[in-house]
């Protein structure tokens, strides 16, 4: 009886060899990229647009924009925190243009700012609804309901810092603001979050806005599409 081969594991390839492939044209390295940082960009997406819908067309805007500039990459960052920026700079613009006459997410926000968004956000409260009492049976999405309810700028610093595990560097470098913001606004928004949750949890964030594999997938073809699309129009 004869065992079928394994199929030999794909060499690891460094944030800049994979960087150089892509900007060659290689779209199988594309896909490579892309299921290694689909989470961390979705998560980040979500974080600022608070929609599912919304931060998926996101994250496959801001992958044909790194596509696009692929050449330009040179190491001086992560790759990871490279793509952060573009899809932090993506998803501002779509809620800038969903709200075109609101307030939208203000990173540079002073301390004192931050205070007062957390105590509007996290002060408001709704009536309990059927579907709420539902979801407390699931410990992880009463974790993303609360999470939800964050101020926008804590949101984010708390999804990059809790949920990606990224240094308190490597997410100032993300959203552009100062180390000391992110620690200030990641201890506020841990204080919110244990407020809000009031023993009801103990803290278990491994599972909050769990990346599917039918959204990686989806994300993955959306942008294969829509270059394979680009690629005829200029054939």
């Amino acid at each position: 009886m004869h065992r079928p081969q394994e199929k030999p594991a794909e060499p690891f390839l460094t944030d800049a060899e994979l960087a150089q492939r892509i900007a060659e044209g290689d779209l199988s390295m594309l896909q490579r990229l892309m299921r290694r940082h689909n989470q961390t960009l979705y998560r980040t997406a979500r974080s600022i647009l608070n929609d599912d819908a919304e931060a998926e067309d996101a994250v496959q805007e801001a992958y044909l924009l790194a596509y696009r500039a692929m050449a330009q990459f040179h190491g001086d960052a992560r790759l990871s925190t490279w793509l952060v920026r573009i899809v932090v700079n993506a998803a501002i613009a779509r809620l800038r243009k969903r709200h075109r006459q609101a307030e939208v997410i203000d990173l540079h926000g002073d301390a004192e700012q931050d205070d007062r968004l957390a105590e509007a956000n996290m002060g408001e409260h709704s009536p309990e609804q059927p579907e709420h009492a539902l979801m407390r049976v699931e410990t992880r999405r009463l974790v993303e309901d609360k999470i939800n309810r964050l101020p926008d700028a804590f949101r984010t610093v708390f999804v990059l810092r809790a949920l990606e595990e990224m240094s308190v560097d490597e997410t100032a470098a993300c959203l552009g603001i100062p180390p000391e913001t992110v620690r200030t606004r990641y201890f506020r928004a841990r204080g919110l979050l244990r407020e809000a949750l009031a023993r009801e949890i103990d803290f278990s964030l491994a599972d909050a806005f769990s990346f599917a594999g039918d959204r990686c997938d989806r994300i993955v073809a959306g942008v294969l599409a829509k270059l394979n699309t680009h690629r005829a129009d200029d054939a």
